[in-house]
């Protein structure tokens, strides 16, 4: 059967899906949508989206959950009653089997989790086809998480080097405690990062790579000795994070997923790569949560 067939039936599915993501989803529901029998169905949905329709509907109801939770003033059983868990309790389950933290831990720490974004499979197929992209073995077992997130104005207290491209030229430069430093600062509304600095928010003298926290835009506590205090715009971030890793093969998992941004295609997704409007980041590499970068975007126009 044609390949294009088969991904206008999956397409169908996932239209499918998502438009019935609150309500009752059946594998006859989804076998009427793509216009076979349940059977082929479900097969030609797992072959081009690599998860099976219920595992793909789990998914991403707990990351749909999982976004609400972590951007509105929502009460827990609320948001699992709304994407059809039985109960609090089942929605628990599911979420830390899911994520590896309780939703209420989720809320109150605002650890990254890997939310399920469902790929536009016509793009990567075509793709593949014309030779665009190649899919490598590294990449067909390992997936990477990319999600688009909206960051406020903020301030960044941030410590710069003088020459330094990446951590360790600027631990050379400026020591290895700055992290520690950081990691004091009470205000913060996320964890320290390391960052890559584009040209206008540089000051002549100073390096490309430093360490800095974000803190609130009306934060107006101690500045540290030999830091300072900048603003940041609002902006957009795409936040790439690689699969778990053990702790010692972090330079392998950091270059896997350099790789990955390095080739991939925003404007698949309706975006552009927009450096400009804030800092390249990364987290502190931990292999239990895998490798997280972030790199500003803003929407094609």
């Amino acid at each position: 059967m044609d390949r294009l067939e088969n991904i206008d039936a999956v397409e169908r599915m996932q239209s499918y899906i998502e438009s019935h993501l609150k309500g009752s989803i059946t594998l006859h529901q989804l076998a009427v949508a793509a216009g076979y029998s349940p059977w082929h169905a479900a097969k030609i949905f797992k072959e081009l989206t690599g998860k099976s329709p219920f595992e793909y509907i789990r998914l991403l109801r707990l990351s749909r959950a999982a976004v609400r939770l972590r951007e509105e003033d929502v009460k827990i059983v609320d948001v699992a009653f709304d994407f059809v868990f039985d109960s609090h309790e089942g929605f628990t389950r599911a979420f830390s089997k899911q994520f590896g933290l309780t939703p209420q831990n989720y809320i109150r720490y605002k650890t990254p989790v890997k939310l399920f974004l469902p790929e536009p499979i016509r793009e990567k197929y075509l793709a593949l086809e014309r030779g665009e992209i190649k899919m490598t073995e590294t990449q067909k077992t390992n997936t990477i998480f990319v999600q688009v997130v909206d960051r406020p104005a903020r301030k960044l207290i941030i410590k710069r080097g003088i020459k330094a491209a990446d951590y360790y030229a600027y631990c050379e430069e400026v020591g290895c405690e700055v992290w520690n430093v950081l990691s004091s600062i009470k205000q913060a509304v996320n964890e320290p990062i390391g960052m890559w600095l584009p040209e206008n928010l540089r000051r002549p003298g100073t390096s490309i790579y430093a360490q800095g926290v974000e803190v609130p835009l009306n934060y107006s506590g101690p500045v540290p000795e030999g830091f300072e205090l900048t603003e940041l715009p609002a902006c957009k971030m795409m936040i790439f994070q690689g699969p778990p890793y053990d702790d010692a093969d972090f330079e392998e998992a950091i270059s896997s997923l350099w790789e990955t941004i390095k080739n991939y295609r925003p404007e698949i997704y309706g975006f552009r790569w927009a450096d400009e409007d804030g800092p390249r980041f990364q987290l502190a590499p931990q292999g239990y949560r895998g490798y997280i970068e972030g790199r500003p975007v803003r929407p094609l126009n």
